[in-house]
């Protein structure tokens, strides 16, 4: 005779992962109250750019590239509005939940990866007061100078060839001269923190 025992309903896999902050973060629908910054620049400086194939005694962060980023921003659009100038920042926040995945690993994910990364991009936005979304034109900006950024990561320390930096990231600003010199973790994170914080108060000042 077959058992009637009703089988006990399988467990919900955990979808939420705790910060060093203490915080819970629900990754499949993301709060911006669990979101804090001392988090990101702690996850951000110990996500490697380039899967960690990089020259030289310390990995390139994600941290790091960030505040590049902004450098850069600021060479090619002065005066931008530091809203955007915090976006810039805060262009790859949603690493210091998923990583670094690199562009070909992203285009296999498809769809699914986008639509994660999306939701974890406009709880950090809502935190800090930018708008879920950003304008076309903003976004624009932004990887313009995150590609220039990887233009010179990827001849100066991961070991790409001029020409093929160039094909993959576009030529840089013939005026732009960029040293990439990966910094130790614990300098990484404390250079992000310290330009948010920066940024943060100017946007505020307003």
């Amino acid at each position: 005779m077959a058992s009637t025992a009703r089988k006990s309903e399988p467990k919900a896999p955990r979808a939420w992962q705790r910060m060093i902050s203490g915080r819970r973060l629900d990754l499949l629908d993301p709060s911006p109250f669990d979101v804090e910054i001392e988090d990101i620049a702690h996850g951000l400086a110990r996500v490697a750019r380039w899967n960690g194939q990089t020259r030289g005694d310390h990995a390139f962060s994600v941290a790091e590239h960030s505040v590049i980023v902004l450098r850069i921003l600021d060479h090619l659009y002065p005066g931008l509005d530091h809203r955007w100038r915090l976006a810039g920042l805060l262009h790859d926040a949603p690493e210091y939940v998923i990583g670094d995945m690199i562009s070909p690993f992203k285009a296999a994910l498809g769809v699914d990866y986008r639509v994660f990364e999306d939701r974890l991009e406009a709880a950090v936005h809502l935190r800090y007061g930018l708008p879920p979304k950003m304008s076309q034109e903003v976004k624009r900006k932004i990887k313009r100078a995150d590609r220039i950024c990887a233009y010179y990561e990827a001849t100066q320390i991961a070991g790409f060839t001029h020409d093929e930096s160039v094909k993959f990231f576009g030529r840089p600003p013939a005026d732009l001269d960029l040293r990439i010199e990966p910094l130790p973790v614990t300098q990484a994170q404390a250079l992000f923190l310290e330009q948010f914080e920066t940024v943060l108060a100017e946007v505020e000042s307003r």
